[in-house]
């Protein structure tokens, strides 16, 4: 650990011995005594873990004494209050039962001293603690009893908590289940990332139907009862300066400070932990400057602390952006490297020994800067010469590619890393002429061999025509370091590459994506190191995705397996397959499903006034807003289905298929397309909704800030879900995970997990539509002269340029995005091409809906053949074929 002495930084050595309820730091073990809030011992509880050892009336009561001290003493409401306050109060309870358990497993982890993964993610997209600690701790019955005795319910007691803003999508939600999964497999393994003060924003909804950034502040004033920060563990942080003969003199430091969030494993002893780095300055405040009036001065160094933490993802659309967003990455890299590294050295010597006890996975190219800066820890910090610490770094680090987009293919300018980092731009470089050097021959030879047989092709000594090493020219296709396309004469390092060629193993997360990687993204990677290049298609948790978060279908699935072993072995979901020619059965299962959209119709009415009707199709989709994944071809197939039901006679509305559309998704703040797609589906809602003429037929619902929390309310409800990206386009996607987990049934196409989706549930089941990926490029390439337009497609956007929802104006660049084809618009995600095949999927699954008793079968399918999907069996492939990660379970 770090402390500092008069502004000099300076190793604390302390002892070995670990008081209660501290963690070890580092190379150094972290000493403080134990921390009390507001005259409440941190630790002051005995241990209460699990059912065995205190259970019924007895632990019943004890929970109740805690919850009523805390309220008491901390609180200070005497028992009074019951909603904000007795949340506070009953978090801390669960609290010392995380910290308890916390202590025991990595005190048996400190002595086992198994092989550690650590999952570097710059998001992790927790959602709300309570309900997924207290039911993995197997204690919902006793706090459930325990909060009813003091007047209140666990349903309301857990609503008042706010939701983590620490991730915005898939990604981060993804890394959330993963690590449910690691302490749930009792794998020794550590998250890693930002303890961000703020959400990248809080969504709100203007009268005009635009969408309206706000700050989401979501850490309580009072202290976050899920974190423990531990002051007393940081390192430093370096930014800009220069280098002199390879070291580095940064000119802005940092300090690094860790907040430690336990994550609890499903009904095992094991607690692991999410490390977050919070950011404070060297020297906080600046008296001298002060006192000599120039206040701004006086707190910069605390401002430019903070605005590392203070945002996720923040706004790249400047340079002070981009530099930011770099900086966030290096910050939470540099921190979590150095701890590692220090954690190991407490017991070992010999850094050649790091990748028998550590793997370093690199969720997507945000933390790809690991690998100059463990080469530089290594290098520069611990002495290692180049090539040594090259071979330890590349047996060390792995790589999950997340995406083919390529806003997330990461490419640096050179001259940003050369000024934020100039001694890990050098480190790049070098890490370049060395992979470079190393498949000279390889590219040599290809060359060689593709060469032009007859003597006419080759350029004579006469030519006119530069001279063009052909070797070099090929060479630059594998290069990290490559010339901006786009603007000549920058160059930019490929950090998707970088990743490649430092890591032992690189990942897609889809059977599909991982071929589209191989063979579109790192095609000339694979030529060198096929082996590397693996399949892990995600998976999510089924306890807060199908467990906790529908209790009611969770208990259905119970009573019919005969054991709730199912939540631990998703393979067990099989058995229901049979049942669902049970017409008692599925009865049953209807009643779950009408119980669950009942409650998030109250919840729609709740959030935006509109009353929908529980008897209608209630149709989802809800993700982040991005023109790839089409949310606006919903919005014009529910404009073609306004003015049919408009058009229809009373005879024909009688038949039609009554449907509540419901979609949900922030778009990104500087991502024009997007915020426009959001403005007119709420016009399309404005529309329909206040129409008397349309009644029941048609609602269509946007639910603003989307997050977990609303997730939870939202999938169980679903009955069918809109997966509808281009194809080859999502890397995988996972909220059609929960959807068919929870029985809804999908539309989309054939892109991402949806292909293995309808390979474990049959295709038939799927309502699928749309191209090929192997289509998609000599499409995109004729789509200036595609002509044949759907006329549902033509009236709809008519509609639109009439100004018949909303201003016109507004909407008209996002209609010619997809309608004129020129130099700024080309409908690179043919949302036209895939049209009329979408309305006619979309007109099957009415068909379908029409018979109850055919859809409840279907649901039912959906539940029993996609066990495939939890993340335990995603995490058990990545131990045993990447990490090398072995349980280490503690007593």
């Amino acid at each position: 650990v770090f402390v500092k002495t008069k502004g000099i930084l300076s190793m604390a050595i302390t002892s070995m011995q670990k008081p209660n309820g501290c963690l070890s730091s580092g190379r150094f073990t972290a000493r403080r005594s134990q921390p009390r809030r507001r005259g409440v011992p941190m630790c002051a509880f005995p241990n209460l873990l699990g059912g065995k050892s205190q259970n019924g009336t007895g632990a019943v009561e004890n929970i109740k004494k805690e919850i009523s001290d805390e309220l008491k003493y901390r609180e200070a409401t005497g028992g009074s209050d019951k909603s904000e306050a007795t949340y506070a109060a009953t978090a801390w309870s669960v609290h010392n039962r995380l910290v308890d358990s916390f202590n025991r497993t990595h005190e048996h982890w400190q002595k086992k001293d198994p092989k550690f993964v650590y999952y570097l993610s710059a998001e992790f997209l927790m959602g709300r603690t309570m309900t997924n600690a207290i039911y993995n701790l197997g204690l919902e019955g006793e706090y459930a009893d325990a909060v009813r005795a003091l007047g209140t319910d666990l349903e309301t007691v857990t609503s008042a908590e706010v939701d983590a803003a620490l991730g915005n999508g898939g990604l981060g939600r993804l890394a959330s289940c993963f690590l449910d999964s690691m302490a749930s497999l009792d794998l020794p393994g550590w998250g890693y990332g930002i303890r961000y003060r703020y959400g990248m924003f809080k969504q709100g909804i203007a009268a005009d139907g635009k969408q309206m950034e706000v700050p989401d502040k979501w850490i309580p004033e009072t202290g976050n009862p899920w974190e423990i920060r531990r002051s007393a563990i940081r390192f430093p942080v370096g930014f800009y300066g220069s280098v002199s003969n390879g070291t580095w003199t940064p000119a802005e430091n940092v300090e690094a400070v860790a907040c430690d969030v336990p994550i609890p494993g499903y009904r095992t002893t094991t607690t692991s932990n999410l490390r977050l780095w919070d950011c404070e300055p060297m020297e906080e405040f600046d008296l001298e400057a002060f006192n000599a009036g120039e206040y701004d001065k006086a707190v910069l160094n605390k401002r430019k602390a903070d605005e590392i933490v203070a945002v996720l993802y923040p706004n790249d659309a400047t340079e002070e952006g981009k530099e930011l967003r770099l900086k966030q990455q290096y910050f939470f890299v540099a921190a979590s490297l150095q701890d590692t590294l220090a954690r190991f050295l407490e017991k070992h010597s010999d850094l050649e020994k790091l990748p028998e006890k550590a793997c370093f996975q690199m969720n997507d190219t945000h933390p790809t800067i690991a690998v100059p800066e463990l080469m530089r820890l290594l290098i520069d910090v611990h002495g290692l010469e180049f090539n040594k610490a090259w071979e330890i770094t590349k047996k060390s680090l792995a790589y999950t590619n997340h995406t083919v987009m390529p806003e997330a293919l990461e490419k640096w300018p050179v001259a940003v890393l050369e000024k934020l980092l100039p001694r890990h731009m050098q480190l790049i470089e070098q890490i370049n002429a060395t992979w470079l050097a190393s498949i000279h021959g390889h590219v040599e030879k290809k060359v060689a061999s593709a060469a032009p047989a007859d003597p006419a092709d080759v350029p004579t000594e006469d030519s006119e025509e530069e001279e063009v090493d052909p070797v070099a020219e090929a060479l630059k296709k594998y290069s990290i370091v490559q010339e901006n396309p786009w603007n000549k004469g920058e160059m930019l390092v490929n950090m998707a590459y970088l990743a490649v060629v430092g890591s032992f193993a690189v990942n897609g997360v889809a059977a599909i994506h991982s071929e589209i990687i191989k063979e579109d993204i790192f095609p000339q990677f694979v030529e060198i190191f096929p082996e590397k290049f693996q399949n892990k298609t995600n998976g999510v948790t089924l306890r807060r995705w199908l467990a906790y978060c529908n209790p009611e279908l969770s208990s259905l699935i119970t009573e019919a397996l005969g054991t709730d072993e199912w939540i631990r072995d998703a393979t067990l979901l099989a058995k229901l397959k049979p049942m669902a020619e049970d017409a008692a059965f599925r009865k049953k299962w209807m009643a779950v499903k009408l119980k669950r959209k009942e409650k998030l119709a109250a919840h729609i009415k709740a959030s935006t006034g509109y009353d929908v009707p529980v008897k209608s199709m209630f149709d989802v989709q809800v993700k982040r807003i991005h023109e790839y994944k089409r949310q606006l071809m919903n919005a014009v197939s529910l404009i073609h289905r306004y003015q049919k039901i408009k058009a229809a006679s009373p005879e024909e509305r009688a038949k039609m298929i009554p449907r509540v559309a419901i979609m949900g998704g922030k778009a990104a703040s500087a991502y024009y397309m997007a915020k426009k797609i959001v403005a007119l589906i709420n016009a399309v809602s404005k529309t329909v909704n206040n129409d008397p003429e349309v009644g029941d037929l048609l609602k269509v619902i946007f639910l603003p800030n989307y997050n977990v929390t609303e997730a939870e309310i939202i999938i169980p409800a679903a009955e069918l879900s809109q997966h509808i990206s281009t194809a080859g386009t999502e890397a995988s996607g996972t909220s059609n995970m929960k959807f068919a987990l929870n029985g809804s049934t999908i539309i989309g196409t054939m892109d991402g997990a949806n292909i293995e989706i309808a390979e474990n549930t049959g295709i038939e089941n799927l309502f699928t539509f749309g191209v090929d990926a192997a289509d998609i490029s000599r499409l995109r390439e004729e789509r200036k002269d595609f002509k044949d337009y759907d006329p549902r497609w033509n009236a709809a956007f008519e509609a639109i340029r009439k100004g018949e929802f909303g201003d016109a104006e507004y909407f008209e660049d996002l209609a010619d995005s997809v309608n004129v084809m020129n130099d700024r618009h080309n409908d690179w995600f043919l949302v036209a091409n895939d049209f009329a095949t979408y309305m006619d999927a979309q007109d099957e699954a009415d068909a379908l809906y029409a018979d109850q008793e055919e859809w409840t079968k279907r649901s039912i399918i959906y539940t029993a053949s996609n066990g495939f999907f939890s993340s335990d069996r995603t995490i058990s492939q990545y131990a045993n074929e990447i990490w090398g990660v072995k349980p280490a379970k503690p007593n």
